[in-house]
């Protein structure tokens, strides 16, 4: 009788350690997320690293961001398209990005400014845009 309760508890916690990542995949929902991930001075540029992972159920072929950089008076400092390229469903991805003429020190706020591409088939217009989620590991404020 105890092995018949051990193997209904064994089987029970198989199950649920088994759906577990599935639900941590239900969890992200369907938008996009970008975290600032990192800044780093190289030469006369400055390295920005940023985290994205697509959470729709389609891969996303394309992704293309216009992004507005400001200074850390609040001034803008320039626009730049940041093309994360292809965007697979669910899986996270590193980009990176050398913006020549920055320092990063001086690279005070980020803004998102919207999707310049975002395609893919069967994917949705809004896809790259709708409750986008942003979010940064940095002291730099992004914004979208």
């Amino acid at each position: 009788m105890f092995k018949l309760k051990s193997d209904r508890v064994a089987i029970c916690l198989a199950a649920c350690l088994m759906g577990a990542p599935v639900l941590a995949q239900e969890d992200q929902g369907a938008h996009v997320s970008i975290e600032l991930n990192a800044v780093q001075p190289v030469e006369d540029a400055c390295r920005i690293s940023f985290l994205v992972q697509n959470g729709h159920d389609l891969d996303i072929e394309h992704a293309v961001y216009e992004a507005v950089l400001f200074d850390t008076e609040g001034r803008v400092d320039r626009l730049t398209l940041f093309d994360f390229g292809a965007l697979p469903s669910a899986r996270p991805r590193v980009r990176q990005f050398v913006v020549p003429g920055l320092a990063c020190p001086s690279l005070g706020r980020l803004l998102i400014n919207g999707a310049e591409t975002c395609a893919g088939e069967n994917v949705p217009e809004l896809a790259c845009s709708k409750d986008l989620e942003l979010r940064s590991r940095t002291e730099i404020e992004v914004l979208g």
